[in-house]
């Protein structure tokens, strides 16, 4: 099946939405140009630019969308866990690691992570290292920092010195 995709504006700059027709695929942040698709506009792409609107403007904590993003079975498992992590709240590589009871495979969720295909949705953003530094991120490390801060700024929490002085 062709995807169907939009582009929106946001903080970070155009994002593209992407989707199968009943369920939200991928979500690809700026220099991103793994997926492909037909410009086509649907209630699911209008739904998901919806709620990641309310998300930018500071009016929403939580997805409720439809996904599917494709992956292998250990993949899924991460990104189903990285869906538990709270707005404003942030795990390392090792916790996100215990959390699916696999606590010596850190690299590999680190590469699973580094797979996610919906960005923000699937908050891997919420991922840093060990010593609370970014780490790593798909749209470069400043799009993290600002995703981090945003949720702060938002979420009533105070922002962590060494989570922000890193980039």
């Amino acid at each position: 099946m062709m995807l169907s995709t939009i582009s929106m504006s946001s903080p970070l700059g155009v994002l593209r939405l992407f989707g199968d027709g009943e369920e939200l695929v991928g979500l690809m942040l700026p220099g991103d140009t793994t997926l492909t698709g037909t410009a086509r506009s649907t209630p699911l792409l209008e739904a998901a630019r919806t709620q990641l609107e309310e998300y930018f403007a500071g009016e929403r904590r939580d997805f409720d969308l439809p996904l599917a993003p494709k992956g292998t079975g250990f993949q899924q498992l991460v990104w189903r866990t990285l869906t538990t992590i709270g707005y404003a709240e942030t795990w390392s590589y090792g916790q996100l690691a215990r959390a699916i009871g696999r606590p010596a495979a850190s690299r590999a969720v680190g590469a699973a992570n580094g797979k996610n295909p919906l960005a923000i949705i699937v908050p891997c953003h919420r991922v840093i290292g060990a010593n609370g530094t970014l780490t790593g991120y798909g749209g470069g490390l400043p799009a993290k920092k600002w995703l981090l801060q945003h949720e702060h700024k938002h979420g009533g929490h105070a922002a962590i010195g060494t989570l922000f002085a890193t980039c």
